[in-house]
Formats: structure tokens, sequence, C-alpha cells
């Protein structure tokens, strides 16, 4: 089994320090996020569905230099993740868009295949291929 190699990792922080159960990876083509020490909650969102990012930092979170991050991706399971209080977060912000920008190439998506109604148009004429 191959193991998967991590871009970047870290923890939610509370007050600048890594001191929570939560852990934030992001790879290539995925990013993942780990919640909890007795019992734990694992999610993943496919790089090349998010269709939006953003980036929100309160008086707080730039006193203690952290960030949260908003992703909204067209996932059934995962509509939206919110990835709270990581350090760099600007820097972070960037390397995810610059993954998931090269995640649809791979799959040689356009900017205007998600429609509201979730079908592909690879013609381009508006009706579901």
């Amino acid at each position: 089994m191959k193991s998967i190699e991590y871009l970047w990792s870290d923890r939610k922080r509370w007050l600048g320090m890594p001191l929570t159960f939560t852990k934030y990876s992001l790879s290539e083509d995925r990013f993942f996020v780990k919640k909890g020490f007795l019992n734990q909650t694992f999610e993943e969102l496919l790089l090349y569905r998010v269709r939006d990012i953003s980036l929100k930092r309160s008086l707080g979170q730039r006193i203690f230099g952290v960030g949260t991050i908003m992703l909204y991706a067209s996932d059934s399971t995962t509509p939206s993740l919110e990835i709270k209080n990581v350090k760099d977060s600007e820097g972070v912000k960037e390397l995810i868009h610059r993954n998931v920008e090269e995640a649809k190439q791979k799959r040689r998506m356009r900017v205007g295949e998600y429609m509201e109604n979730d079908f592909v148009d690879q013609d381009g004429d508006g009706l579901p291929d």
C-alpha cells in the first residue's frame, strides 16, 4: 500500500499554539481533516471539486498569526469545509489554490463545467452531454 505524500499539514490552533486534536493535511489531489482523540472522524475532499476559496481573519486571529480558510465544493457530503485557525493562512490558501487548479488541469476540467444542477457541459452548448 502506497503512503500519501503530504504537501502541507498543520493543526487547528488555540491562541496561536497547536493544542487541539484537529489535524489538517493537503496532498496533491485531496484535502484531509482528522478530528478527535478517543473518537476520531476523518473527512476528505477531492481538490478538483473545489469551486471557491475564501480567507477570513478576525482581529484576534491576526494578533495570533492565524486565519480561517473556507473551501466551497461541489461535493454532496462536504459542500463547505472550514479550516480553522491555521498558521500562515494566506500562504496556505495560495498553496490550496495552486493545487486545486493543477487537479482540475489533470482532469481536463474547465471553469464552466459545474452548473447549479451539476451537469457537465463538454461542448459548451448549455445542454448535458
